[in-house]
This record gives C-alpha cells, structure tokens and sequence, in this order.
C-alpha cells in the first residue's frame, strides 16, 4: 500500500488516540484501532513480524524487507502512542496524588460500562457461562485483596506484570492498564513512564538509564506473554466464545473491589523514590471515608467514565455496520 506523508501522520494521530485510551483502565487501545479503521492492519503487521525480516535484508536489502513487513505504519503508530502515554503519565501521576477519589471513580465507571459492553457479547447463557462468571469473578476479588507476593517496583514483579498484561494487545476490549491496576502495578508503571521523559527533558542519564532498564524488563515479560499465550487465547475465542467472555465478564465484575473509590489503608510501603505510599487498602464505606467522601463529584465522574465507553461502542458498532 503507497502511503505518503500526509496518511502516516494521519496513522500517528490514530496512535494519540491509542495511547490515551491505554493509560486509562477499562479503554482498551483495541477498540480506538478498531473505530479509526486501522485494526485489522495492524493484527496483520504484527502477526507477519518473524525473523524472515532479517533473512529478507540479507537478501534483497533493507528497504526492501522494511516495506515488505510494513514497518513504516507501525512506527508512525507506535510513534503516536508512546508521545500520548509519555504525555499523559504526568497528569495521571498528579491526579492520583491530588484528586485520587474522582480519578477512580471516573475508573469505575468505565469498568462497569466495560462489563455490560464485554457480557452482552455473550450469545448464549449456559450453565457452564454462568459458572465461568462466578468463578472468575471470585478469583478476581481475592486477587484484588491478596498481599502482592513481590513488591511492584522489583524486577521480576515488572516482568511478571508485563507477562500478564500483553494479554490486553491480544484481546479486544481488554485494557492493559486494568490488567497492571488489578495487579497493583499501575501506579509503578506511570512512574517508570514519568521517569522516562523526566530523564530526556532534563538530560539526567542516571534517570533514564534506570527507566530503560524497567521497560526493557517489561518487554522482555510482555514478549514472553505473547509468544506463550497468543495462540491459546485465539483458539479459545475461535473455539469456546461464550466461555471465554464469560471469563473475562467475571474478572471484571471482581475487581470493581479494587476500583471503589472510598479506601482505607491498612499498610504502606516505599516506593523507588523513598515516597511512602498505600500497600494494602480496603474498600470502604464513603461515611467512613477519612475526609471529605465527594460523594456527588464521586457519582458524576462515574457517569462520565460510564458514558464514555458507552460512546465509544455506539461508535464502533457503527464502524462495523
């Protein structure tokens, strides 16, 4: 396909739009794809992607072997991600330490808007659909209370989370950074982001040096994801549908626990830059809330997350009719 500039910056934009919906748990970056008509492009690009790239170069030449595996659209898209994530990481980072109830109230309303737009896709509900609700729903509540067996800042916690969270980029309608917030790796990962582009803007190398590390430990977890799950994941969608996204409806439902904006801290801990932060917090009552519980902001901002994926699948669904 001849592209020229014009399109590619087009394709960087859709990317803006990606990234903004990955940093946010309950958007997935798949669905964005999928609305701006790009997502089966790059399903395609990214399936091809194997070592015959290298063999084409030796052979015929790189330009030849770079148009051949369309790298020229994926870096114009993964251009325009990485400037939106790298982007909104800031803001995101400063909400969460200046107005944590809104933010995961606007959370909880995207999740739950996600749980009917995942559960409504479920066309026929069989005893074995209802037990794999309940089921993943219950694992996913304890998960959202268990004590995390490794701290999220240690190496193979980052890993371990970029293992997991690659099931997003295979999924549609998953979002990655539900899957780090359930994982209690949300929070660490917009920092490591944070320290990325503080390390660039302020030429501190030492800084940039250590968020390097922390995303190439990510890769190297997301990788081996992708390399183990992919194949187990599509032919279960291929396959078992219903039970799948019966699945997934319940792992939903279970980590609304995690996403209640009313929270009580039961112990702390010391993150990478000697900040105490939350380690353990339980859901609570907003009249037992320490402070002042917003409880009308709370509500709308949930509205306001709710209405959004709700656009975006009215959107969609356009798209595919």
């Amino acid at each position: 396909m001849h592209r020229n500039l014009k399109d590619y910056l087009v394709i960087s934009v859709k990317g803006l739009a990606m990234g903004a919906a990955d940093v946010v748990p309950g958007v997935s970056g798949g669905t964005i794809a999928f609305i701006s008509g790009i997502y089966e492009e790059l399903i395609e690009t990214i399936n091809s992607l194997d070592l015959g790239f290298f063999k084409t170069w030796k052979k015929e030449g790189f330009l030849v072997s770079w148009k051949k595996y369309n790298l020229s659209f994926l870096v114009a898209l993964f251009l325009g991600i990485a400037i939106s994530i790298l982007s909104l990481a800031k803001l995101i980072k400063w909400l969460l330490h200046n107005q944590p109830l809104l933010l995961w109230a606007f959370f909880f309303g995207l999740v739950i808007a996600s749980i009917f737009y995942i559960g409504k896709q479920i066309t026929k509900w069989t005893p074995k659909v209802w037990i794999g609700v309940i089921i993943a729903g219950v694992v996913s509540y304890f998960i959202t209370i268990a004590e995390p067996f490794a701290s999220p800042d240690s190496n193979w916690y980052l890993i371990f989370c970029g293992f997991i969270a690659i099931i997003a980029m295979i999924l549609p309608g998953v979002s990655g950074a539900f899957i780090l917030l359930i994982l209690g790796a949300y929070q660490t990962f917009i920092d490591i982001l944070n320290q990325f582009r503080d390390g660039i803007v302020n030429f501190d190398w030492e800084l940039l040096y250590q968020a390097i590390l922390k995303i190439l430990l990510i890769a190297l977890g997301a990788i081996a994801g992708l390399k183990l799950f992919s194949k187990v994941l599509n032919w279960m969608f291929k396959n078992h549908k219903n039970t799948t996204l019966a699945i997934l409806t319940g792992f939903m439902i279970g980590s609304l626990n995690k996403l209640w904006p009313w929270k009580k801290v039961l112990s702390w801990r010391t993150n990478s830059e000697g900040i105490q932060v939350p380690f353990i917090e339980k859901s609570i009552l907003p009249s037992h809330f320490d402070g002042d519980p917003k409880i009308l902001l709370v509500i709308l901002f949930i509205i306001i997350g709710f209405l959004l994926i709700f656009t975006l699948e009215r959107l969609a669904t356009k798209k595919a009719n």
